[in-house]
């Protein structure tokens, strides 16, 4: 029975580029996730192996990042123009292509009225927290006298495109990751955190304020540490919802290290200066710990999974 080939495109799916664009100490951030499929002249490579006119997955790929340093990253639609422009008119058997572009938005995060201890809320404009991704979770626990209140989030994923060091570490023969003194931070927050109210005859806690106030706590801590390890900056975001609400005696944080790499641009005879960067989504340096109320036992699991 005879074949013929139909419909066919290729490219590379999901290419995840993050632009920073600094604006003195001002920065803003385009996140995108970039998918390319092209079309056109590719009969021989599906009939017969010859790559002729197969321009590589992988070439798609460093065009959508050497793109982002050159054209800027004005807007995704503006971004897929360009790609879209590019890959046609500069390859002959190229017909057509398609680029698919998901952007994550952010806000910054709001800080403290008060001089943080570390940088100064009046400085702080390279804090962000992702758009529409964050869950509100509680679990309650009664026994007919005793009440427990465990409230807390996910998926709250936040950046600080700078103020982020990593150095001194341990090394070893298998050490290959190098020292970094200006780098992104950047994490997707899962923390719980237990009421002291247990029983009728305490006062309650207003839960919609409470929520409201201890995240904000929470990311104004992120936004003004200048972060040495992923560890002090959760310890002080722990700390500062201690410190700043009574009614929460423990706090317990999950935070994978969403790693943001450099790419090297130079084959392509370009600089990259902390512009342009590789999100990757695994593997992750996941850090987890509770803090609690000096004198206060912990009774959040270490195994947040369920909760």
């Amino acid at each position: 029975m005879a074949t013929i080939l139909g419909q066919n495109q290729y490219g590379k799916a999901e290419n995840r580029v993050v632009k920073i664009t600094r604006d003195g100490d001002t920065h803003h951030i385009k996140d995108l996730n970039v998918s390319v499929a092209l079309s056109g002249d590719m009969d021989d490579v599906h009939y017969s192996g010859s790559n002729a006119n197969c321009l590589p997955t992988d070439t798609t790929k460093n065009t959508v990042y050497a793109f982002a340093k050159e054209h800027g990253i004005e807007s995704a639609e503006q971004f897929g123009i360009h790609l879209a422009r590019w890959f046609v008119g500069s390859q002959e058997p190229i017909h057509r292509a398609r680029i698919r572009i998901e952007e994550y938005a952010w806000d910054r995060i709001p800080t403290s009225d008060a001089n943080s201890k570390f940088i100064g809320s009046d400085e702080v404009k390279h804090s962000f927290v992702r758009k529409g991704q964050e869950t509100r979770v509680t679990q309650i626990t009664y026994d007919g006298q005793n009440w427990e209140v465990i409230s807390g989030l996910k998926d709250l994923v936040v950046m600080n495109s700078t103020n982020s060091e990593f150095w001194g570490y341990v090394k070893d023969k298998y050490t290959t990751l190098k020292e970094a003194y200006d780098r992104i931070l950047a994490t997707q927050v899962s923390a719980r955190w237990r009421f002291n109210w247990s029983d009728d005859e305490q006062r309650m806690p207003n839960w919609e304020k409470s929520y409201a106030e201890t995240r904000k706590h929470m990311l104004q801590a992120f936004a003004e540490t200048y972060s040495l390890s992923l560890q002090q900056t959760l310890y002080q975001m722990g700390s500062r919802i201690i410190n700043h609400r009574s009614e929460i005696d423990e706090v317990r944080f999950s935070l994978p290290n969403k790693h943001h790499f450099l790419v090297d641009l130079e084959p392509f005879g370009l600089k990259n200066d902390n512009e342009v960067y590789f999100a990757a989504d695994r593997p992750y340096g996941l850090i987890e710990a509770t803090v609690l109320r000096d004198g206060v036992d912990a009774r959040i699991p270490v195994d947040m999974t369920n909760l």
